[in-house]
């Protein structure tokens, strides 16, 4: 871990370039439900890459049952806060909900993920999102950024940092 956080402050959208300025910036959490994308709409189609490095469409998994979507970097403090929480959600609900993470291509290659998986494995799909299409499309703020969408695929949380409640999260869209 390179002691960066990874929570920005504000609402702004991040790509590129802005998305690397804005990462190393410790701040107070974002609220829930006002950041990123707007609750109740559909995400736009974006194209990343599988861990084999083929392009893949996530409309291909949105709207056939709920996901949940963490933005996620290998380096990401906020984001290995937040997986004993993004796991008991899995153990709890893996049957019924997709779990993704889509790695952002800031300090982190498709090869510096697998090596960090290989070492550390979790349970959920992994995306590698090179040219930043996922984190437009999703208005992804930071890393540990969590999107769920419910079965139509349709946007029902969003939320950045250590302490968001996925499994209540969870619950929630299977209600």
């Amino acid at each position: 871990m390179s002691g960066e956080r990874c929570a920005v402050s504000g609402g702004a959208v991040l790509a590129g370039a802005a998305l690397v300025a804005a990462l190393g910036v410790a701040s107070p959490a974002l609220a829930q439900d006002e950041i990123g994308i707007v609750r109740g709409a559909t995400p736009p189609a974006a194209q990343v890459e599988d861990m084999q490095g083929n392009a893949f469409d996530l409309g291909r998994i949105i709207g056939r049952k709920p996901v949940v979507v963490e933005f996620w970097a290998s380096w990401c403090e906020v984001c290995e806060e937040l997986l004993p929480r993004m796991q008991a959600a899995q153990r709890r609900y893996g049957e019924r909900v997709e779990f993704i993470v889509i790695g952002v291509g800031v300090n982190q290659t498709r090869r510096t993920m697998i090596r960090h998986i290989e070492r550390h494995p979790m349970p959920f799909r992994f995306f590698f999102d090179p040219r930043g299409a996922a984190v437009r499309a999703f208005q992804a703020p930071a890393t540990g950024y969590v999107v769920a969408l419910d079965a139509r695929g349709r946007v029902v949380y969003t939320g950045a940092g250590p302490d968001q409640d996925i499994v209540a999260v969870v619950e929630g869209i299977l209600r």
